[in-house]
């Protein structure tokens, strides 16, 4: 939790990031994932200063846990001073015991973006998914949070000016921005209604540029004139010496298939995993994780 220092910006968590994305739809399979097309809702999470604080917490931790679908998990909420927004104990259930920051007893708007963490770290070890490493596990958990509906709430709590700042989460807000946009891109939704931190809303604004920019990457026949022309002179030089690889920035990569025609790899902008097809001109792929059909030009 930033609370009142500097507040990282840009994208270096984002290969973890998509990572985390194709990790959640291995686990959770396509059907899975389109069972979260609704977001929490901010009505559902709506907590103002007159309301009891136990009371209120309890209530937003029971329409969390009704959102990710754990009707059979129960979660006690305390507060107690700490480094760290939150705390979960994972153990094997049903009772899970939460423990806020007492700075959320004052700030309680917050408290359903705090909850939403923790309450995605018992989705995860239900699920038995994780990634090696405290970092990337968070990076883990903050995605599977944004993805699967209530990351906005996230991204909401970041709040930044010239002599403040909090940010909650391991992503940065353009991070949170980039998952939320993903997240819209496949359901149709319009999260930024929903914002009440006017530098929440930039950072979705800028993550959204960076999601769409997913969708515009050779040989995806919506890739624009420079990167269609960089794709055919590595294309050129793939065929007269197959050993060759693409540039290293590339987010494609042409590989030889033996005595076949050579292949082109690349990632869904949807799910995130790599796509193998062949390079001869245009074809229409289906990915078979998240199943979007892709229009390409090998």
């Amino acid at each position: 939790m930033a609370n009142g220092g500097p507040v990282e910006h840009g994208y270096p968590h984002l290969d973890t990031v998509r990572d985390a994305v194709t990790a959640l739809y291995r686990r959770l399979s396509h059907g899975s994932v389109h069972q979260f097309a609704t977001s929490v809702a901010p009505v559902d999470v709506a907590f103002c200063d007159t309301d009891d604080l136990h009371l209120g917490a309890q209530r937003v931790a029971r329409e969390l846990v009704r959102h990710f679908r754990l009707p059979d998990a129960r979660m006690v909420v305390g507060f107690r001073e700490m480094e760290h927004a939150a705390n979960v104990e994972l153990t094997a259930g049903p009772e899970y015991f939460i423990e806020l920051n007492d700075r959320f007893r004052t700030h309680r708007r917050d408290i359903g973006a705090a909850l939403a963490h923790e309450i995605m770290h018992v989705v995860l070890h239900r699920m038995d998914l994780a990634f090696p490493g405290t970092r990337d596990n968070e990076i883990l958990t903050d995605t599977a949070t944004t993805y699967l509906g209530a990351g906005w709430l996230l991204l909401d709590a970041y709040r930044e000016d010239a002599s403040s700042s909090q940010k909650l989460g391991y992503l940065t807000p353009e991070e949170f921005g980039y998952v939320l946009a993903k997240r819209a891109l496949v359901f149709g939704e319009d999260p930024s209604t929903w914002f009440t931190s006017a530098q929440a809303y930039t950072a979705y604004v800028k993550g959204r540029e960076r999601a769409l920019l997913d969708e515009r990457q050779p040989p995806l026949t919506a890739a624009g004139w420079a990167g269609r022309r960089r794709y055919a002179r590595d294309r050129r030089h793939a065929q007269e010496a197959p050993a060759s690889a693409a540039a290293p920035s590339a987010p494609y990569a042409f590989v030889p298939d033996g005595p076949g025609p050579l292949r082109v790899t690349f990632p869904c902008p949807t799910c995130l995993q790599r796509i193998r097809v062949p390079v001869r001109g245009r074809v229409r792929a289906r990915c078979g994780l998240c199943r979007t059909v892709l229009e390409c030009d090998t």
